[in-house]
């Protein structure tokens, strides 16, 4: 290796310096350029490898403006590679894993995905972890390898979904009226799709009840407005209709050879009012 003398190593700082920027200007230029036509997975694709591949070339071309000989540089760095390979298996494998992420596209950036106990919109994918936004707007941050072993439900994935919601009704109801009420409380509701069609499922014989399931498909975006306005129209359009909504009933029986257990009614006391 040659000598640096103080001219080069400048230009090498200010070749650094420069090429950084241009980097960093580049990568927020293509970001700028690329929105209107790509989405927000494809996106912040397209910027990071822009940005990580940007940030090789200039170190690369600083070290051959200070004279070093990359071969040198690049078996050295290959033994450290290894080295912390074994030092930091956690940090490999969720790299390994983000890159699996970034190519299998499971979700996007800005779908709503749920992870175990975790709901929420996500934020980011890095090669390291992924940031969501809950609900509550809590910042949750996923290491790539919980993702990959994990089960993720992307909620928002397709354009239009279904919700199922559960409900019992007394025994004494007639089944044809309470399946009649259910499919004109969905075709009335404006969130409602009319196409697929709503289901009305006489799902089962219940404890306390006549279990039934109406399931509505509406557009992904529709969900809270969907949610909170179907319930109160199966409400108002029970009690319009004398439908009554069941509630758990208990019946203790003794036994036919057992004598019936003895109640006693008692009136109210001023001392059992205090």
């Amino acid at each position: 290796m040659k000598p640096l003398d103080f001219n080069t190593v400048l230009f090498a700082l200010t070749v650094l310096c420069i090429g950084l920027g241009l980097v960093f200007a580049i990568s927020r230029l293509l970001t700028r350029v690329l929105k209107p036509r790509f989405s927000p997975h494809h996106l912040l694709l397209a910027q990071k490898s822009c940005l990580y591949v940007g940030i090789v070339l200039v170190i690369c071309t600083t070290l051959i403006q200070l004279h070093v000989n990359l071969t040198a540089v690049l078996g050295a760095a290959g033994i450290v590679t290894v080295a912390i390979g074994f030092a930091a298996q956690t940090s490999l494998s969720n790299l390994i894993s983000g890159l699996f992420l970034l190519g299998e596209r499971p979700f996007e950036v800005g779908d709503t995905i749920i992870v175990g106990g975790t709901r929420g919109v996500v934020l980011s994918i890095d090669l390291l972890s992924v940031k969501l936004r809950t609900v509550d707007n809590l910042f949750v941050r996923m290491p790539n390898e919980t993702l990959i072993k994990a089960e993720v439900t992307t909620v928002t994935r397709f354009p239009i979904r279904r919700m199922d919601i559960n409900i019992g009704v007394a025994y004494k109801e007639d089944v044809k009226k309470v399946i009649r009420v259910l499919r004109e409380v969905a075709d009335a509701n404006p969130h409602s799709l009319n196409e697929p069609v709503p289901l009305v499922l006489f799902k089962d014989f219940g404890a306390s009840s006549l279990d039934f399931l109406l399931g509505v498909w509406f557009e992904k975006s529709k969900f809270l407005d969907l949610k909170n306005g179907i319930m109160q129209d199966i409400k108002e359009r029970f009690d319009a209709e004398g439908i009554e909504i069941a509630f758990p009933h208990l019946t203790v029986y003794a036994g036919s050879e057992t004598p019936a257990f003895p109640v006693t009614v008692t009136k109210e006391t001023d001392e059992l009012k205090k």
